[in-house]
């Protein structure tokens, strides 16, 4: 859905100014923060607080009028009891050796997906395709587009092909655009081949682009949330009354 909603703001940015696609997205902001107000507070917050009867009437309003809430509200107040009689853990508790590999792939894994460039390519897309001389507004709609499609097709993926090959395919593939790229504005400033110069930076782009939204944009996130998963189950190990 962030896939779509960057997409979306890239096509209406081909026909309006930037200024006014800044206003437009005040809307949704304004509507969130309207809906804010309406929304029940979070039920397992409310009974790790103390507070039961807003903890039951929460989640009713969460599962509906009709719905038998009884073993869902006792299992979590059990999940709570059993919060509170095991250890407070740190953030310190992070860097032991028992925890140190699953931390450091997760956030190295965030960290490489950063400095990876992509921000920069998101935002300087159609300057790059106007410096190579192609048409800024059909590269970036091509862009927007061939970024939902991808981003489906490796969610669909990501449980079946596993998360390694992915993240292998899609590295490869971050490397070979940006190598395209280069080349096509090299020719261009060595006055070479000129008429593969669009070609080549927009080939490049959208298999930068492809090969990002295909494993490097969303595995870490899910890799991220399995190491913060697997810590609880370390301390499981530990403490048995989990």
């Amino acid at each position: 859905m962030i896939v779509a909603g960057v997409s979306v703001s890239f096509i209406i940015r081909t026909v309006l100014a930037w200024r006014v696609l800044a206003l437009i997205g005040l809307i949704p902001c304004a509507v969130l923060l309207f809906g804010l107000f309406f929304i029940p507070e979070s039920p397992r917050w409310l009974a790790k607080t103390g507070h039961k009867k807003e903890f039951e009437a929460a989640l009713q309003k969460l599962r509906g009028k009709d719905a038998d809430i009884s073993e869902e509200a006792a299992e979590i107040q059990d999940y709570i009891k059993t919060l509170q009689l095991l250890p407070k853990a740190s953030i310190l508790d992070l860097f032991r050796r028992r925890y140190l590999s699953s931390v450091i792939i997760g956030v190295g894994l965030m960290v490489v997906q950063q400095f990876g460039g992509i921000n920069g390519v998101c935002f300087y897309t159609s300057n790059i395709f106007e410096e190579a001389g192609f048409s800024s507004s059909v590269g970036t709609i091509t862009y927007a587009i061939l970024q939902v499609i991808v981003t489906a097709i490796g969610a669909a993926l990501v449980d079946r092909a596993g998360r390694k090959p992915l993240l292998l395919i899609s590295g490869t593939g971050l490397v070979l655009g940006c190598i395209v790229t280069a080349l096509s504005f090299f020719l261009k400033v060595h006055d070479l081949a000129a008429d593969a110069v669009p070609i080549l930076a927009v080939t490049g782009i959208l298999l930068y682009i492809a090969a990002f939204s295909a494993g490097m944009g969303a595995v870490p996130w899910v890799v991220m949330s399995k190491v913060i998963l697997n810590i609880p189950r370390m301390f499981q190990k530990k403490f048995p009354i989990m």
